[in-house]
C-alpha cells in the first residue's frame, strides 16, 4: 500500500521467459498485487511466472494472442475487481526500471493527477541510449497523438509505463482498449481526454539491451493515422457534442468544409489551365480536343497567356484562408479546454 491506497501492477507478459523474474523481484513492496497476464506466450512464460514465490503474484493465462490491448484489458479488470485505487502498467522486457513506478504513483497519491506516464525525452542520459529507429518512430507519432488525444503538453505517446486512477479506468471501455492491441497506450489518452482526465509526464530512464523494437515505420505510417483520425472524431463527437455541445465543433465542420472547397477549386482552376498540355499529351484527336477545350473554356480560360479572373482566384484562396482560420481557432479552443495539471512534468530526485 501507498501511503493510503492500494496498489496493483499488471504485466502484460510475452516472450519474457528470460527477463520477467527479475522484473517482478524489483517491484517495490508498496505494490499490494501483482497481475501477470500471460498473452498466450509460446515459450517458457508460463512456467517461469508459476515457479515465482512471490505472495503478491495474481496469474492470469490468455488461451489466444490478444496483443498488449487485450493482456492490460484483462488485468485491469481484475484490478478493479480487487479494488485497488491505483493501477500501474509494468512490462515484462525489462526496459522499464521497476523502482521508478514510485514516481508514478506519488503524484496521483497527492492528487496532482489523474493519470501519469513516462516520458523518456526528459530523461537525457536515458535518451542517448535509445536505438534511432524508436526516436524516429516516437517522434512521427507524436504530433498526431497530441492532436487525435488533445493532450498537447504530453509527449512519448507509445511510453508504456503508467499509472492510472481506478476512479478513471472505471469509465473507460475495456473492450475498446481490448481491441487496439499496438494502439492501446493511444486509445488510452484518447479516452482520458473524453473524461476530463488530467495526465502528467513523468522524466523516465529506460534500458535498451539490443532489444528488437515492434514499432516499425510502416506501422506508423499505415496503422496509427487511420486509427488516431477515427479517435480524433471520435474525441470530438463524445466530448464536444454528446457531454457538452461546444463551438469546437462548428469550427471544425465550417473550417473543414471551407478549406476543403478553396482547396479543391484551386486544383481544379490549375487542372483546366494546363488542360491543353494534358489534353494533348494522351493523343487526343483534333476534334475531340476541341470539344474538350470549348467545354473547359466556357469555365475559365485555358490559354496561359490570359490571366484568371480576380474572381476565379478569390474563390480559391478565400475560403482556403478563412478555413485555415477557422481550424486554428477550433484547435486553440481545444487545447484551452484541455484539463491541466499544476505542473505538466513531474521531477524527482536521481
Amino acid at each position: 500500500m501507498f501511503k493510503t491506497f492500494r496498489v496493483a501492477v499488471v504485466i502484460p507478459c510475452y516472450r519474457v521467459e528470460a527477463t520477467v523474474t527479475d522484473v517482478v523481484a524489483k517491484i517495490p513492496e508498496f505494490v499490494d498485487w501483482i497481475i501477470a497476464v500471460n498473452d498466450a506466450s509460446p515459450d517458457g512464460t508460463q512456467a517461469v511466472l508459476q515457479s515465482i514465490p512471490d505472495p503478491r503474484m495474481v496469474l492470469l493465462k490468455h488461451e489466444t494472442n490478444q496483443g498488449v490491448g487485450g493482456a492490460m484489458a484483462t488485468g485491469y479488470e481484475e484490478a478493479l475487481r480487487r479494488d485497488a485505487d491505483i493501477v500501474v502498467k509494468l512490462d515484462g522486457d525489462g526496459q522499464m526500471d521497476p523502482p521508478f513506478m514510485r514516481h508514478l504513483v506519488e503524484p496521483i497519491a497527492e492528487e496532482i493527477c489523474d493519470y501519469a506516464k513516462g516520458n523518456r525525452f526528459l530523461h537525457f542520459q536515458a535518451l542517448k541510449k535509445m536505438p534511432w529507429s524508436r526516436k524516429i518512430g516516437n517522434i512521427s507519432l507524436t504530433f498526431l497523438t497530441k492532436l487525435a488525444s488533445g493532450y498537447w503538453h504530453t509527449f512519448d505517446p507509445q511510453n508504456g509505463y503508467l499509472a492510472i486512477r481506478t476512479d478513471y479506468l472505471r469509465a473507460l471501455d475495456l473492450d475498446r482498449l481490448r481491441s487496439r492491441r499496438y494502439f492501446f497506450e493511444n486509445e488510452m489518452l484518447i479516452r482520458l481526454n473524453v473524461e476530463s482526465a488530467r495526465v502528467l509526464d513523468c522524466p523516465m530512464p529506460s534500458v535498451y539491451a539490443g532489444e528488437v523494437s515492434s514499432l516499425r515505420i510502416g506501422k506508423v505510417l499505415t496503422y496509427f493515422p487511420y486509427f488516431l483520425t477515427r479517435g480524433f472524431l471520435s474525441r470530438l463527437f463524445h466530448r464536444y457534442v454528446l457531454r457538452d455541445f461546444s463551438v469546437v465543433i462548428p469550427l471544425y465542420l465550417f473550417g473543414g468544409f471551407s478549406f476543403l472547397f478553396g482547396l479543391l477549386f484551386g486544383l481544379f482552376a490549375l487542372v483546366v489551365r494546363i488542360a491543353p498540355q494534358v489534353i494533348g499529351s494522351f493523343g487526343v484527336s483534333l476534334r475531340t480536343r476541341g470539344t474538350m477545350l470549348h467545354e473547359l473554356s466556357a469555365i475559365l480560360p485555358v490559354d496561359p497567356n490570359v490571366p484568371l479572373p480576380s474572381a476565379t482566384v478569390m474563390l480559391s484562396v478565400l475560403p482556403l484562408m478563412l478555413g485555415v482560420q477557422f481550424l486554428l481557432q477550433g484547435l486553440l479552443i481545444d487545447i484551452l479546454s484541455t484539463p491541466r495539471v499544476e505542473r505538466p512534468t513531474w521531477h524527482y530526485e536521481k
